[in-house]
């Protein structure tokens, strides 16, 4: 039994030492980077009512939720989302506010995945949320503080891949497909199942036209280019080919500027231009060297209205940034406003560094100050003059142990000094820890 208590539980471990320290530095650089854009600070509480995060909030599904009950009964869920609890904060605290707000995060959330995934069921996001601007510039000033995040906590080989939620909702309203294939198909494209789609939608009884889309749709990613083929695919049109030959150029032609003219897609090429005039501020920025598209894109949570994007690197197999527009989230809580927000996975961010050796500069112990018997006094004197200094560092006494003992830990702590007080009136003794010198301080 007591073997057992020395474990966590499954999907959750402890952090500690170098890695502690190496996950609170990220985490300060990515706060002061937040910080620097205009956000400000919130937390929310670890533990909500379940009501915040359900199923019609388009939020985590139920049974992947902690849940449990207070003492009058109501069912209530760790955290597994930070969103809707932002959105909930701000419709409370916000709500005469005209101005747009701007708020960040950094909090853990709670998921309780199956164990084969291998995901951990804690884990810590940090993230920040434009609330009251539904314009263009809000989600390019999104995906820049992302790409900025990353580069300031170390990361240089990422990329952003930019799709929106309304490209793909619009193709299925002009297709009629119905909700109960939707989601086959969603789940489809989501995860490239390229076979899986021809198949499916060769059965769906819709114009070629439109089979033709969805065919091509896992084709629409990677450069700029990939926003003009979008935009050549939907201005096409049925036009009569004969025995499978192509229509003459006039009949194209012709077909395109009735395509134009009656807005078809008009859902779907609205996401193209917005999708467009977002990169355009980006290399305003200077960023867009980070950015791609991939238009087959699908949500992760069901209230993302607009852009979405997701960030990725090598090392992790998981994306490490996931982000989008979320428009009619905050009316649920009796607000209605446009919102654009992000979140970094900090685990999965520390684990692709780690990966990836890029080191991450931490600020560890600088110094032990070790006492012999009877010399306490001494060693806390000094100890109060180096911390006014600004040296880190802890007191220890030889009791039970010898100097050579505390010169091994204070290495394994990563100290870079260690004083040595010993018979009474000789001064401090300095032994570099990097070196192996020794001094009189």
């Amino acid at each position: 039994m007591m073997e057992q208590l020395l474990h966590t539980p499954e999907g959750v471990r402890d952090i500690y030492n170098g890695e502690c320290a190496r996950k609170l530095a990220v985490e300060q650089k990515i706060r002061e980077t937040m910080n620097l854009y205009g956000y400000r600070d919130i937390q929310t509480p670890g533990f909500e009512f379940f009501d915040i995060f359900r199923k019609e909030r388009g939020s985590v599904a139920s049974k992947d939720m902690f849940k449990f009950f207070d003492r009058e009964g109501n069912t209530l869920v760790l955290r597994p989302d930070m969103t809707p609890s932002i959105a909930r904060c701000a419709a409370k605290y916000y709500s005469e506010e005209r101005i747009p707000v701007r708020l960040c995060y950094l909090g853990n959330t709670y998921t309780n995945n199956s164990s084969y995934q291998g995901r951990l069921k804690e884990c810590t996001d940090a993230g920040a949320e434009l609330i009251g601007d539904d314009g263009v510039q809000a989600d390019a000033e999104m995906v820049a503080l992302v790409i900025d995040c990353l580069l300031k906590a170390g990361l240089t080989e990422f990329q952003i891949e930019l799709g929106h939620a309304g490209f793909f909702d619009g193709l299925l309203n002009e297709a009629g497909i119905q909700e109960k294939d939707r989601e086959e198909l969603r789940a489809l494209f989501d995860n490239k199942n390229y076979f899986g789609i021809e198949t499916r939608i060769s059965q769906m009884p819709i114009s070629g036209e439109k089979k033709e889309l969805f065919r091509k749709l896992p084709q629409l990613f990677g450069t700029e280019d990939s926003l003009t083929l979008a935009r050549k695919l939907l201005t096409r049109r049925d036009v009569c080919q004969g025995d499978g030959g192509a229509a003459s150029e006039a009949a194209v032609a012709n077909e395109t500027a009735a395509a134009m003219e009656d807005s078809k897609y008009s859902a779907a090429m609205e996401a193209v231009d917005r999708l467009e005039k977002i990169y355009e501020i980006l290399k305003l920025y200077g960023l867009e060297k980070y950015v791609s598209f991939d238009l087959g894109m699908m949500v992760t949570y069901r209230y993302y209205t607009g852009v979405i994007f997701k960030g990725y690197t090598y090392g992790t197999g998981d994306t490490i940034v996931s982000g989008g527009r979320y428009d009619t989230l905050m009316a649920q809580f009796g607000k209605d406003r446009p919102s654009v927000g992000f979140k970094i996975s900090v685990d999965g961010l520390l684990t692709a560094m780690e990966r990836q050796k890029i080191r991450i500069q931490t600020e560890g112990i600088d110094a032990l100050v070790v006492c012999k018997d009877g010399q306490s006094e001494r060693g806390i004197v000094l100890a109060g003059d180096l911390r006014k200094k600004g040296v880190r560092l802890a007191v220890y006494h030889l009791e039970g142990h010898n100097l050579e003992d505390y010169v091994e830990y204070g290495k394994r702590m990563g100290a870079n000094s260690l004083f040595y007080i010993g018979e009474n009136g000789k001064e401090a003794e300095k032994i570099s820890l990097k070196t192996g010198e020794n001094k009189n301080g």
